[in-house]
């Protein structure tokens, strides 16, 4: 699994004319100057003809919570919190940080 993100990995291929495959994908990505991980994202993806950014989006294997913005002490306290059986840990309640919290109040 990649440790990047969907919106990088979009951003890496907002050229690409659709139909697009996985070889064209990451040779955009690449040419885009894309990080490593973006370019090992796309790797990961089934070797399939994509119609839309939308096909990629759902292919790509990411962190499941890249899009959480969860704080790396966040979600220390997911892992150290219980949660109900079968709640994957990321999706678990975390407190937020006190900058969080001054910029709710």
């Amino acid at each position: 699994m990649a440790h990047t993100n969907v919106p990088d990995v979009l951003k890496a291929i907002k050229d690409v004319d659709f139909p697009a495959d996985k070889e064209k994908l990451m040779s955009a990505a690449r040419g885009a100057g894309a990080s490593e991980e973006v370019v090992k994202a796309l790797r990961g993806i089934p070797p399939e003809r994509y119609d839309n950014r939308d096909d990629v989006a759902r292919s790509v294997r990411t962190d499941p919570d890249s899009d959480l913005g969860h704080t790396a002490s966040q979600k220390a306290e997911q892992a150290r919190k219980g949660g109900k059986p079968g709640l994957s840990e990321h999706l678990r309640d975390a407190s937020k940080t006190p900058i969080q919290d001054e910029l709710d109040s």
